[in-house]
């Protein structure tokens, strides 16, 4: 498996935990949703066959590693747990700017700059990203 395969399958899971994240709603209490809200079995499917893809594709490659971050975020996933879906891929995506630091794996700059967005994506979706909420908690 090529670095910009991987790309292709951590895109696609990027992808999905986006169109999950913009579906909900900024906050739900428990009692209106005791069991919290999970994406559609659609999107779960879709999730699942990404993952699948990756670790047949993946094999014997030095990129094998990630099977299970992408098995533990497909997990997060089923169960409507979105940041524990997103934590695994940052994972995937410092290990591979570790492995590209140590010369392990060789990746061009536009490869780099898909790595950049995937990140920032992923960054978006965590809480604290907004900027109202800039100095919260700060007093007055």
């Amino acid at each position: 498996m090529e670095t910009g395969e991987l790309l292709d399958v951590i895109g696609s899971l990027v992808s999905a935990l986006r169109a999950f994240s913009a579906k909900l709603p900024a906050v739900v209490p428990l009692s209106v949703m005791p069991g919290g809200i999970k994406p559609t079995p659609e999107a779960v499917t879709a999730y699942e066959q990404t993952v699948y893809r990756f670790r047949t594709q993946g094999g014997a490659s030095a990129y094998r590693r990630f099977n299970e971050l992408f098995i533990e975020s497909l997990e997060a996933f089923e169960g409507g747990r979105l940041l524990s879906a997103t934590q695994p891929l940052l994972t995937v995506l410092d290990h591979l700017e570790l492995m590209q630091r140590d010369k392990e794996i060789a990746v061009t700059p536009a490869e780099e700059k898909r790595m950049s967005e995937y990140r920032t994506t992923l960054n978006r979706i965590l809480p604290g990203n907004q900027p109202e909420l800039e100095g919260a908690g700060k007093g007055l």
